[in-house]
């Protein structure tokens, strides 16, 4: 893993398992810091290695404790940016705040731009995110930005558990575009839960759009929050006839009563990506399993660090 530059991998304390995932896979050990706090709860980082003209990788998640984690990587990239660190690739698997991308009332934040404007103040020069919540957010940042996507992941995964005659189903008509990019190389079906949502976290299932009579279904988003939009479309499918339903998502926030949700809903099997760490309760419920895109983050350090093209990635 060497090229013109030494390659060194660090992480915080968001997603430590994902980070040994990915350097075991690069032949590399993960980079020696400390991230702690002190006594008042302020976060205390150092980094205990030379990064001088280091082509430096920051894994972190900015998942639940939000500020917490977001917080720890612009402290970890500010600590390697005055080590004098030759590049500084933040790679959030998770990419928080990405909600709040416009304004959608009067007096409200894009939170987005503003986390986006954190990162390359603090001294990023490059950034790597999967399955942002809206792609636009890759141009709030002035440095170069990855874009990857868990499809390959999880349609493999798909291809191992269904026939051609499963319909692919967005819970929602912002998700079509990326159901149709799967049902087309499933080969596929696609469907839609037409909704309004009278408020944030509260959805409404309206109307079911597509042939789901006596057929397996997918329900396919880039996150799965309170889990409300993901079971009321569950139970709008199989009133429809639909015989198993598998939800695939890439980000497992499940927040407030997620996991409660999907525990008790029509729901055969949750699949998710390792993006945020799975807590013991999800894992409990017997529903809940994920899969790893640690071999998708090395490959794209990899390339990044030899100089080579990652386009092919961005499937």
């Amino acid at each position: 893993m060497l090229g013109k530059n030494v390659a060194k991998i660090f992480t915080g304390s968001s997603n430590r398992v994902l980070a040994e995932e990915v350097v075991t896979r690069l032949d590399l050990a993960l980079g020696r810091c400390h991230v702690g706090r002190f006594s008042d709860g302020e976060i205390n980082v150092e980094i205990n290695e030379n990064v001088r003209a280091a082509d430096v990788f920051v894994i972190q998640s900015t998942c639940a404790p939000g500020n917490e984690n977001l917080m720890e990587l612009l402290i970890m990239i500010d600590a390697l940016k005055r080590a004098s660190a030759e590049h500084i690739c933040a790679v959030i698997p998770y990419y928080g705040y990405a909600r709040q991308d416009r304004k959608v009332a009067p007096r409200t934040p894009i939170t987005a731009k503003l986390v986006a404007d954190l990162i390359a103040s603090a001294g990023a020069t490059r950034v790597i995110s999967l399955d942002m919540h809206a792609g636009q957010i890759q141009g709030f940042f002035n440095v170069p930005f990855d874009h990857l996507f868990a499809l390959p992941v999880l349609l493999n995964h798909m291809r191992d558990q269904f026939s051609s005659e499963v319909v692919i189903v967005s819970p929602d008509a912002g998700g079509v575009e990326r159901a149709r990019a799967y049902s087309k190389r499933l080969n596929a079906g696609l469907g839609m839960i037409d909704k309004r949502r009278p408020k944030a976290n509260v959805s409404e299932v309206m109307n079911v759009i597509g042939d789901v009579d006596g057929k397996d279904c997918i329900l396919l988003d880039d996150m799965i929050d309170t889990a409300g939009t993901l079971t009321a479309a569950a139970r709008a499918l199989k009133q429809r006839g639909a015989k198993r339903i598998w939800a695939y998502a890439t980000h497992p926030v499940f927040s407030g009563p997620a996991i409660e949700r999907i525990k008790e809903s029509e729901i055969d099997k949750v699949m998710v990506t390792n993006t945020i760490p799975l807590r013991d309760e999800a894992k409990a419920i017997g529903k809940i399993e994920s899969v790893s895109v640690a071999p998708l983050l090395a490959e794209a350090i990899r390339r990044i660090h030899h100089g080579d093209s990652v386009s092919s990635l961005f499937v």
